[in-house]
């Protein structure tokens, strides 16, 4: 949750959470001491008081008795620089034992009994909005992006994506591959009706759901596939199909990252017709490739922007 350091991490203040608890670690220069409190992993908000002095370390949660542990040292040497939920990547953080960002919120945070703006932090990454209510699933902003397979993905003669949304926006992105040439594949929100664009390098295929709005605001499952012979796609269980226009033309030759509810502004895409963020929810994600059926999880995605990727809104 909160770290201050000098830069060889020899003295230092962490705060943090292992196991379910709040951790507050600190090192004067003389050795590390820590105390833990109790299991505050719940979902409810928890206030946190922790105090480094010469002799001692303290941390009260939610006004109970406080757990302390004595300290050696004469006073805390640490930089200017205070990080709030995580460490950036050139920081390692493995001797004062930071492995991960904090998949959680934040509020009213003072340091020595001055109040921090959160709103005007000199340098954010990846920080986004707290929700009062949260269900399972991962919540697009409309500003960013997810990349998977940054070495690069082969769709080839088939492949299936499947994901569950929900959106009140008309238009967005909900998936992007594509080859700098012309091979590639979309899947999109247009005019609220999802569209499957794909070429195999002959010509573009699109097949498009028609009925109600998709923008509703509530769970929609959608399963799109492609095959050597045609495009097939579902919707709520509703089925459409296309055949393959280019029967000589099966594959598509594709070895480039995979881009979820965005596409950076530098990247070229050849199967989407819109450049709009999706913003709103996604779950259940799977990109299936002959007998390779990959779960496509945010917290581990290659890079994340405008992304919470372990909770959305609820409805």
């Amino acid at each position: 949750m909160l770290l201050l350091s000098d830069a060889k991490q020899m003295d230092f203040v962490v705060l943090g959470l292992r196991g379910g608890r709040v951790r507050l670690s600190a090192d004067l220069g003389k050795g590390p001491a820590s105390v833990l409190s109790a299991i505050v992993n719940d979902g409810h908000w928890h206030s946190v008081s922790a105090e480094v002095s010469r002799r001692s370390v303290s941390l009260t949660v939610d006004g109970s008795r406080p757990a302390t542990a004595s300290i050696k040292g004469n006073h805390l040497d640490v930089d200017r620089t205070l990080f709030l939920g995580g460490l950036p990547a050139s920081v390692n953080g493995r001797r004062i034992g930071v492995s991960s960002s904090l998949p959680g919120c934040l509020r009213s945070v003072s340091l020595n009994g001055t109040m921090l703006d959160l709103s005007k932090p000199f340098s954010q990454h990846d920080v986004t909005s707290c929700f009062t209510k949260d269900q399972t699933g991962s919540y697009f902003n409309g500003s960013g992006h997810a990349e998977f397979m940054h070495d690069g993905y082969k769709v080839g003669a088939d492949m299936a994506v499947s994901l569950e949304f929900r959106t009140s926006q008309s238009e967005g992105i909900f998936l992007g591959i594509s080859s700098a040439k012309v091979d590639a594949v979309g899947l999109e929100m247009v005019d609220g009706q999802v569209v499957f664009n794909v070429n195999n390098g002959a010509g573009r295929m699109a097949l498009r759901s028609t009925g109600p709005m998709l923008c509703d605001g509530r769970w929609h499952h959608l399963v799109a596939r492609k095959t050597k012979h045609g495009l097939a796609l579902s919707v709520d269980g509703t089925q459409y199909s296309a055949a393959n226009p280019y029967p000589q033309s099966t594959s598509a030759e594709t070895n480039n990252p995979v881009y979820l509810g965005g596409v950076p502004a530098s990247v070229k895409q050849n199967c989407l017709s819109v450049r709009s963020g999706f913003r709103g929810c996604l779950r259940n994600l799977r990109l299936a490739r002959s007998h390779l059926n990959l779960p496509l999880h945010l917290s581990s995605a290659h890079f994340l922007s405008g992304v919470t990727p372990d909770s959305c809104p609820a409805s």
